[in-house]
């Protein structure tokens, strides 16, 4: 796994919000322009997460359903964004944005990493939607996901931006939806000659594994997630460069 010739230094220079620097009995609720104020505000990264609305725009939301964050029900991909940002976050006086205005909101002053969710079908818009808006940004940012096929996607049409593979081992029960292949794919990093990421952000606690070690042993930064205390810090920093951090300040 030969090291990227890339800088990427920035990835792991500071620690990471996850979905912005949240904090829900204050009123700031994850992947708003308020949680995202705050990180700001630390000199945090923000780490986001994208969705693909009905009339094809990338928006900064992390579920595909809204019952969890708003007070609708429904898909995602169901909406328009002039419907998505109509909803209402539950306790939250913010609305969703759209990643166009999160990189306005952002303006360069602290780093982006940005997750294209899947639906595992081999669409591609939303990777091509956040590549087109992206084109002009000036601030650092990279893309990651867990679909080795978002990553391909990137390689072949925007090689030159920084991407990284998001993984906890693909044994959880999430999983069982997919092919065996797949999910022995997930498992092996087989994907890695093809995706070629250039960081991996794994989860801390199915830490240490091989391919993630080898990956580091040649060179290559590696960011861990979701970190919620110190003493996660602490376990996450033995395997890996840079935490991904909510609920305490990192």
């Amino acid at each position: 796994m030969p090291q990227s010739t890339r800088d990427i230094s920035w990835l792991t220079a500071r620690p990471i919000a996850h979905r912005g620097l949240h904090d829900r009995d204050r009123g700031v609720i994850e992947n708003t322009a308020s949680a995202f104020a705050a990180a700001i505000d630390g000199n945090y990264a923000i780490e986001c997460d994208l969705q693909l609305t009905r009339d094809g725009e990338a928006v900064v939301f992390h579920d595909e359903v809204l019952d969890r964050l708003t007070t609708s029900t429904g898909w995602v991909k169901d909406l328009t964004v002039p419907q998505m940002k109509a909803l209402a976050i539950r306790g939250s006086s913010d609305h969703v944005q759209t990643l166009t205005e999160l990189l306005s909101q952002v303006a360069g002053r602290v780093p982006l990493v940005i997750e294209i969710k899947t639906h595992w079908d081999g669409d591609e818009r939303l990777t091509l939607k956040a590549i087109d808006v992206l084109r002009t940004y000036q601030g650092p940012y990279c893309i990651m996901s867990f679909d080795p096929d978002v990553l391909r996607t990137l390689h072949r049409h925007a090689p030159e931006i920084l991407r990284g593979f998001v993984a906890d081992g693909g044994f959880d029960d999430y999983y069982d939806m997919l092919p065996l292949a797949r999910r022995q794919e997930l498992r092996t990093f087989s994907h890695m000659p093809q995706s070629r990421p250039d960081f991996i952000s794994y989860r801390y606690d199915a830490l240490p594994w091989a391919p993630v070690k080898a990956f580091r042993d040649a060179g290559n930064p590696v960011i861990t997630w979701t970190i919620r205390t110190p003493q996660q810090e602490a376990m996450a920093r033995r395997h890996s460069d840079q935490v991904t951090f909510e609920r305490y300040r990192a």
